[in-house]
C-alpha cells in the first residue's frame, strides 16, 4: 500500500477561470481524477462541449505521491502548452487533478514564448480558486452487531467523521464505511467492547 506524502493535497471540486492574451480565450478548468485513464473520456467530453475551440490542452497530476503525470500540447508547438500548464501543476501540491485548457483563437499567433507564458498563467490564475484537502490515508471496513446495539455505533461512527457507505438490515445490521486509518484501531477495540467480544471489523 502507497501511503500519502506528508502534506499533499488533493482536488474536492471542479473550479474554472477564463484568461485572455491578444484575443485568444484560454479557459482553465479543473476536474478531480483518481486516476489517469479517466483523462481520454474528459478530454473528448470536453472537446465535445466546446466544438469551436483550437485546442484542448491538458496537464494532470495524480497518486498518494503526486508522481504520477500526464500532459497533451494538443497540436500547440510541442512543450509550449501542456509542459508548462503540468510545471505550474506540480509546484502546487495538488494530486489527483485534472486541469484542461481550451483554447479559442483570437486572430493573433502568439510565438512560443506567448504560449508558454498564457498556458502558465491560466494555471497559475486558477490554482488559488481551487477548494481542496488534505489526503488522507483511509480504510474501507465492514462491521456487523446486534440491533439494540445499532444506534450507539452508528452514533460513535458519525462522531469519528467515518463516511457511511451502507447499511443491510438482515439477521443482525452491517454497517459498511471508510475511516482514516489511523483511527481503525481504535475503533475495532471500541466495537470489540460495545459487544463483549462478538465482533470485530473486517477490513477490505
Amino acid at each position: 500500500m502507497e501511503y500519502p506524502v506528508e502534506g499533499m493535497l488533493i482536488l474536492k471540486k471542479e473550479a474554472t477561470v477564463e484568461i485572455e492574451v491578444r484575443k485568444s480565450r484560454f479557459i482553465a478548468h479543473a476536474i478531480p481524477i483518481t486516476s489517469l485513464d479517466q483523462i481520454k473520456g474528459l478530454v473528448q467530453k470536453t472537446r465535445d462541449e466546446h466544438p469551436g475551440a483550437a485546442h484542448v490542452v491538458h496537464a494532470a497530476v495524480v497518486g498518494p505521491k503526486g508522481d504520477l503525470y500526464s500532459y497533451s500540447d494538443d497540436k500547440e508547438p510541442r512543450n509550449t502548452a501542456g509542459r508548462p500548464a503540468l510545471e505550474v501543476l506540480k509546484g502546487s501540491g495538488i494530486s489527483n487533478i485534472l486541469i484542461l485548457i481550451i483554447r479559442y483563437f483570437g486572430g493573433t499567433l502568439l510565438g512560443t514564448g506567448g504560449l508558454v507564458k498564457a498556458y502558465g498563467q491560466s494555471v497559475r490564475e486558477l490554482i488559488p480558486l481551487l477548494e481542496t484537502e488534505e489526503l488522507i490515508e483511509k480504510t474501507t471496513f465492514r462491521v456487523t452487531v446486534a440491533y439494540n446495539l445499532y444506534e450507539l455505533l452508528r452514533l460513535h461512527l458519525v462522531s469519528l467523521e467515518a463516511e457511511i457507505t451502507s447499511e443491510e438490515f438482515a439477521t443482525d445490521v452491517t454497517i459498511a464505511a471508510t475511516l482514516p486509518s489511523a483511527d481503525i484501531e481504535g475503533l475495532n477495540l471500541y466495537v470489540r467492547n460495545l459487544t463483549n467480544g462478538e465482533a470485530s471489523l473486517i477490513v477490505e
